[in-house]
Formats: structure tokens, sequence, C-alpha cells
């Protein structure tokens, strides 16, 4: 054999050998690792992977801002005006009832709204003011006391407050007692129409009162009481029925 055919066979062996190797690593690549995933660089995420979790969180989303508002996340602009309009009333009669509650006798023999009348007495009208009497009378058959404000606000046809409860004038004063068919007062006050800028109130259907230290309500039948120029003040209870 010449030197030069036995080059040549190892030549060819090398190469074969090398084809083996490269065939074996190929199939090496190829098996599981017992994972249950090909061995090798991971794949990508496809497509439809990403389009899917984008949906997911976009519907959790929707969920969380559905939650939140179901729980009153919401803001108060989706309140109707209607249920604003109930909550504002609401929160005026409650100032009455505590203007009304908050000063005044509370001691065991303090006169109750069941037990007491209430009219308006003769309406004073000068130099630009007007003074409605309120008057409240004992009813039953003991003696009671009343001290301090009542809570008033005017009330519209519809049961919503006209303005805003009489704010007090002058000091809370003494103690009144009321034997069966005696009488206190307090005084309502407003001016006439035209002396500030300010326009007067609609006529109310009702007048809403809380006797002193009460949280009961009465309630008298009259258009004749308008607020003007934004004031409307009650003073303390006084013996009498007023003018």
């Amino acid at each position: 054999m010449s030197h030069h055919t036995s080059l040549r066979r190892g030549r060819k062996a090398a190469t074969a050998t090398l084809i083996a190797a490269a065939a074996a690593l190929a199939l090496t690549a190829c098996q599981d690792d017992g994972s249950g995933v090909k061995s090798g660089a991971p794949a990508a995420p496809s497509a439809a992977a990403s389009d899917s979790g984008a949906a997911s969180g976009s519907a959790s989303a929707a969920s969380g801002s559905s939650s939140a508002e179901a729980d009153g996340g919401g803001s108060a602009d989706s309140q109707s005006p209607s249920d604003q309009s109930a909550k504002g009333t609401a929160v005026r009669t409650a100032s009455a009832r505590t203007a009304a509650a908050a000063s005044t006798d509370t001691s065991s023999d303090r006169c109750t709204a069941d037990e007491l009348g209430l009219r308006l007495g003769r309406t004073d009208v000068g130099a630009g003011n007007i003074r409605y009497p309120l008057v409240f009378t004992n009813n039953g058959t003991t003696s009671c006391t009343l001290r301090g404000y009542p809570g008033v606000s005017l009330i519209q046809r519809d049961g919503q407050m006209i303005g805003k409860p009489a704010t007090r004038e002058g000091a809370a004063g003494k103690a009144v007692t009321l034997k069966p068919g005696g009488s206190a007062y307090a005084v309502l006050h407003t001016i006439q129409d035209g002396l500030n800028d300010e326009p007067c109130w609609k006529s109310p259907y009702l007048l809403q009162t809380y006797p002193p230290g009460s949280t009961d309500a009465m309630t008298l039948r009259t258009s004749d009481l308008r607020v003007c120029g934004g004031r409307f003040t009650v003073t303390a209870l006084e013996p009498g029925a007023g003018q």
C-alpha cells in the first residue's frame, strides 16, 4: 500500500468519525429531559398566549372597577339629583332637631310634643322687621317646663325644606313652667322684601318645630310666614302668648 493511499483512508475515517459525533449530539438535543420540556433554548411566547394574558388583565381591571362602584367607591356625581336633594333635606332637618335638643331643658318634667298645642300669634310689622310669635300651650293635665330655643324650619308641599332652619337670636333665658292650659312663646324674625338684594324664600306649606329638648316634630299648616332677605331667627321661649 502506497503512502498516498493510506493518507486518503485516514482522512475518510476521521470524517466519518466527525459525522457520527455530530449525529449523536443532534439526537441528544432532541431527547426529553424528563420534565416534559424539550431541552434547549426556551421558545418565545406565542401571540395567542400574549393576547390571552392581556385579555385576562383587562377583565381583572374591569372587575376591580365594578367592585369598587358596588362597594360605594364611585364618585358622588353618580347620585341622582333626587337622592342628593333628599340627603340635603335630611341634613337640614337634623340640624333643626339638634338645635332644639342641644341647649335646652332635659329635666323629667319637660313638656313633650304630644302634650303641647302649637299656633302662630299676631304678626308684628314695623321698621322693616316682621315678627311672628310661635306659641306653645300645655294641653296636658299636669304642669311641665320648657327652656331654651325651639328648632324651627319651613316645609313645602312635597316635604322638602325651604332654605335653612332658623338661627338663634338673643339669650337662652330661664325655664318656663306651664300649668295646664298655660303658654310660652318664641319670636320668629325676618325682614320685609326689598331691604337687601337677597330674594325671598318660597311661601311654606308647613311650619315644622321641635320643642326645646325634644326630637319629636310638631307641624303647623301656614303659608303666611315668608322669609325675606336671608333673615330667619328664633328667640328663646318666654312666658305668655306674645301679642
